[in-house]
């Protein structure tokens, strides 16, 4: 069974993280899933959903703990089929950006570059500061995939929930995730 690595933080767009999370479980992969205590308190105001109770209910969901820096989700021995972080905030951007790991979701981050693992971003701030374009870059030229949340409308959505599963489904596709989350460009509904 495939572990992937969800990391939320406190950008707006925590529907993001849910419906990638959903879709991976439904997948049969595992997750461990750490996030931010702004992500947390975002993705409840957003969402109305606790994490907490969210990763209660599904058994293969492990919640971290944001400051244990002993998880291993913080070494580069242990094997993880990939990590994404969404929403991805433009301070957590500019951290990775750096080199600066203060707690476990950038740590983890960190680790998925430096040992070339699959890491997408998918950023949720508009508009866009030559620095929030300049950490994108430099974090692309590591190896992540940069996949900023804008949903496209030649598929006719009709629904938020249309649009949210169009940005997750992108990034199952990022990680090489069978998935029907959206409708392909000229594929039949």
């Amino acid at each position: 069974m495939e572990t992937y690595i969800i990391g939320i933080t406190g950008a707006s767009g925590s529907a993001y993280a849910l419906r990638i999370s959903d879709a991976l479980l439904e997948s049969g992969a595992a997750l461990r899933v750490v996030a931010t205590d702004t992500g947390r308190r975002v993705l409840e105001y957003e969402t109305g959903v606790s994490l907490e109770r969210w990763a209660g209910e599904r058994p293969n969901a492990v919640l971290e703990d944001n400051a244990d820096l002993f998880s291993p989700l913080a070494s580069g021995s242990r094997r993880f089929a990939g990590m994404v972080v969404a929403p991805c905030s433009m301070s957590t951007l500019g951290r990775l950006a750096c080199g600066v790991t203060t707690d476990l979701l950038t740590r983890a981050a960190d680790v998925m570059l430096k040992q070339r693992r699959p890491l997408l971003l998918v950023p949720r701030e508009t508009p866009l500061t030559s620095i929030h374009l300049q950490n994108m870059l430099t974090l692309s030229q590591c190896g992540a995939t940069i996949l900023p949340a804008m949903p496209a409308f030649y598929h006719r959505p009709r629904t938020v929930d249309n649009l949210v599963s169009f940005v997750a489904g992108r990034a199952l596709d990022c990680l090489g995730v069978e998935n029907h989350l959206y409708q392909r460009w000229r594929e039949e509904p």
